[in-house]
Formats: C-alpha cells, sequence, structure tokens
C-alpha cells in the first residue's frame, strides 16, 4: 500500500510531504514508545502515534522511517513540523485512536508480514 492510500484511509490531513508519499509500505508501528519503535521496527514501515515531540522524526529519521501519523488528532507544535521539513519524514494527523487507525489499516491490508 501506497503512504498517500494510508492518509485516505485514515482521513488523515498531510501536514509535510515529500516524493516517497507514493512509496509502497507492507508495516505499521503504533507506538509512543521510541525505545519499542527502535527495537522492533521493520523495513517500509509507518509510524504511528500520539507522541507530540521532536523525538518522533528524530527516531524515524535514525530508523529510515519515511511517514508519521499522529494519532488522536494531536496538534504538532512548528519546531516538529520544521525538523519533519528538514529531514524530509512524511508528517500527517488524523482524529483516529491507535487503536482504530492501526485495525483500519490491517483491514485494508497491511498485516506487518512484510510485501
Amino acid at each position: 500500500m501506497k503512504i498517500i492510500d494510508i492518509a485516505k484511509i485514515l482521513n488523515a490531513e498531510v501536514l509535510v510531504e515529500t516524493e516517497e508519499i507514493q512509496k509502497e509500505v507492507y508495516s505499521i508501528c503504533g507506538s509512543d514508545l521510541m525505545s519499542d519503535v527502535m527495537a522492533y521496527v521493520k523495513e517500509n514501515v509507518v509510524l504511528l502515534t500520539g507522541l507530540v515531540s521532536p523525538q518522533v522524526i528524530r527516531t524515524a529519521e535514525m530508523m529510515d522511517i519515511k511517514a508519521v501519523v499522529f494519532v488522536r488528532g494531536k496538534k504538532l507544535p512548528p519546531a516538529v513540523i520544521d525538523l519533519a521539513r528538514e529531514k524530509s519524514v512524511i508528517v500527517m494527523s488524523t482524529n483516529e485512536t491507535m487503536f482504530t487507525a492501526c485495525g483500519k489499516l490491517y483491514s485494508s491490508g497491511i498485516t506487518g508480514r512484510g510485501g
């Protein structure tokens, strides 16, 4: 599934867009603990989180995560958006809860088993 399709499924607002928005992804990581993200992340993954911190973008950059979806309608500080632009990380925001967002994506075919 393409990252742009994830935005549509979650009715997410794209706050930072790069050319990677057409990239295929095969897995979702839903976590507010960046240590868990670093321990369990796979290739071609989109991160779903409720943690609104520049550390999320830094973790995404380090783990080569191309897109982050902030759940629960979180409002992002300008510093997070600016850092995402600087690091070329796609940022989206959805009003869905983490549970519902993960469920919708699983139901749409992202099983986490790879591509």
